[in-house]
């Protein structure tokens, strides 16, 4: 793995603006950002929040309207070609070769960029596909395909590793499986960049993060400080035996209570009091006839930062 004295990535006042029939849409708006060496660092916002432009930018995909970067200390895109090789990138699908084994496909691209073949053995054994490797591609599941799509960005024994919404379209087995190769290389020492606008997904993935809202930082830095920044008051996870719905159109009622948002067979929201008024809302939901199956407390709920940072006001 390559070394860096600062920061993996940093951008400065970094801003692209794209023409549109109405004038200018502002993608990115003067972005600030740091990842250091090691880990994962989480890019998380909503779909059209200027986390897929920041990366094309980086990898030299698009042009920055304003502002500067440096990838390993080295400014981009002008010096990309001397750094490129100690990146790795998925930000669309790979195209592989569907009647060929997975192996075979990874065999033929490290021989492309003349790495040892013994390096595509390696990738497979990293993103968990011993046993499969054989198997011809279009037999795969999108998880595997996934995984294979990272194994390929691995053949250059990269420093920092792009992965842009690399869960996207994924069945619940899928997540799992690249979420576990995704942490396994950020505590084997990779930098990864991980882009999402699944919130809770980095949750237990991420070193540090940053929140994008509408191409501007609302959050960033190490996971725990951020959490220690936003630890007043808490999160709650309640569940009733009459659903959702039911649950969430009575919090909804609770001046107690704000942001009630459903997730899975619970509703989770905010109570800025804490503990002492927990006993309230228990209170206010049996009154209302409602059955409380579950109501505690949530540690580090992302979603909860997320909403906090940006307002709640989501796309």
């Amino acid at each position: 793995m390559g070394t860096s004295s600062g920061p993996v990535v940093e951008t400065s006042d970094l801003r692209k603006e794209y023409p549109t029939r109405r004038g200018t849409r502002v993608a990115v708006a003067g972005l600030d950002l740091a990842v250091e060496a090691g880990g994962v660092h989480g890019f998380l916002g909503p779909n059209g929040s200027g986390k897929t432009t920041t990366i094309r930018m980086l990898l030299g995909l698009a042009r920055a309207t304003s502002g500067t970067m440096r990838l390993f200390g080295e400014p981009v895109p002008e010096r990309l070609p001397h750094v490129v090789g100690r990146v790795g990138a998925v930000v669309e699908s790979p195209k592989f070769s569907p009647n060929i084994s997975g192996r075979r496909n990874l065999l033929l691209l490290s021989r492309s960029i003349g790495a040892p073949d013994t390096r595509a053995d390696a990738a497979i054994e990293t993103v968990g596909l011993t046993g499969r490797d054989g198997d011809r591609y279009k037999t795969y599941s999108l998880g595997m395909k996934q995984r294979l799509a990272i194994a390929a960005t691995l053949l250059k024994d990269p420093a920092l590793l792009i992965l842009d919404e690399p869960t996207n379209g994924l069945d619940p087995a899928g997540i799992r499986e690249v979420r576990d190769t995704i942490r396994a290389l950020g505590e084997a020492g990779t930098t990864v960049l991980l882009s999402s606008h699944i919130l809770d997904e980095l949750g237990d993935l991420c070193h540090s993060l940053t929140i994008l809202e509408l191409g501007k930082v609302m959050e960033h830095g190490p996971l725990d400080q951020i959490r220690a920044r936003h630890a007043s008051g808490q999160t709650v996870s309640a569940r009733v035996a009459e659903g959702v719905e039911a649950l969430q159109g009575q919090l909804e009622k609770i001046e107690l209570v704000t942001n009630p948002r459903v997730e899975g067979d619970s509703v989770h929201f905010d109570l800025p009091g804490g503990d002492p008024e927990l006993a309230k809302v228990s209170r206010a939901l049996h009154d209302a006839g409602l059955t409380v199956l579950e109501l505690h407390p949530v540690k580090g709920e992302i979603s909860h930062i997320y909403f906090k940072a940006t307002k709640g006001e989501v796309q």
